[in-house]
């Protein structure tokens, strides 16, 4: 029996997702406790159900029992039993713009918050998100295309074409990104920042931009990464993995690392990838 478990963050479209999983012919459970996805298993193998494609969707509305997923995921690999993770995620603008436009409360917000409840969520299941075998950013999604990514994830439809490149700044002084794959610091680029005429500005300025750009060790390095990802993306594909986080931090996060995430943004969506940008720390006082 082929099993998919479907996991992400809340308001990530994992609705969607089973609602189209389901039309893919996979028998689908929605909100299952972790623990019971055992007994399920072994209830079809016994052959008194005629069931060849499961799909659970797991997720913090279980509460407690959410907790119970890792050791599950663990107890099915020791036991043999294959299965495939599905991870849905989205920045947290888009997120939080989804929660607004449906008026509803995020699951793990105290205060009301659902920015806090977003921060608390991906904490939680920044464990989980590590042993995904796809995950999906549906920030710039619609459900079409959504449909699409998931077609070729269940089909094995490779494609460049359902690549997803997520670029984001940060400043080292905020904290790394835990959900990075990879980190590019920037602080080897002189800093715009000691510079009267730039210190407020930041790296969407063009005055910045034009003055990270310039040196020799900033194009090098554009050249040299940019050739990097690109080879290295189809073998992502190959095994299975359709979306790359890619962080590029500098001390407070408002000049250069802004400019080099506009800068491979800029070049990746020329060359027709699917990006989603996200400048962490912007709103954050230098």
């Amino acid at each position: 029996m082929e099993i998919l478990i479907v996991t992400g963050l809340s308001g990530a479209g994992k609705s969607q997702a089973i609602h189209f999983i389901e039309d893919m012919d996979y028998y689908c459970i929605d909100n299952m406790p972790p623990a019971l996805i055992r007994d399920f298993v072994n209830l079809a193998a016994q052959d008194k159900m005629s069931i060849q494609k499961a799909a659970f969707v797991v997720d913090i509305r279980g509460g407690e029992f959410f907790g119970d997923l890792k050791t599950v995921l663990e107890e099915m690999r020791n036991s043999g039993t294959k299965y495939q993770l599905l991870f849905l995620e989205a920045s947290d603008d888009v997120l939080i713009r989804r929660y607004k436009e449906t008026r509803r409360s995020h699951p793990l917000s105290k205060s009301g918050s659902v920015r806090e409840g977003i921060e608390a969520e991906r904490k939680r299941l920044e464990a989980i998100r590590k042993e995904a075998t796809y995950i999906i950013d549906t920030s710039n999604m619609k459900a079409a295309r959504l449909n699409l990514e998931l077609r070729a994830v269940l089909l094995g439809e490779e494609s460049k074409e359902n690549f997803t490149i997520t670029i984001e700044s940060f400043g080292y002084k905020h904290g790394m990104p835990p959900e990075a794959d990879w980190v590019f610091d920037m602080r080897f680029i002189p800093n715009p920042y000691y510079l009267a005429s730039m210190k407020k500005l930041t790296g969407n300025s063009k005055k910045v931009r034009d003055y990270v750009m310039k040196f020799p060790e900033s194009q090098a390095f554009v050249t040299q990464v940019h050739g990097l990802i690109n080879e290295l993306i189809p073998h992502y594909i190959r095994e299975g993995k359709y979306h790359l986080v890619l962080a590029f931090g500098c001390t407070g996060g408002h000049h250069r690392s802004v400019t080099m995430a506009n800068k491979f943004a800029e070049i990746f969506k020329e060359e027709g990838k699917r990006v989603v940008l996200i400048h962490r720390n912007l709103a954050v006082k230098k």
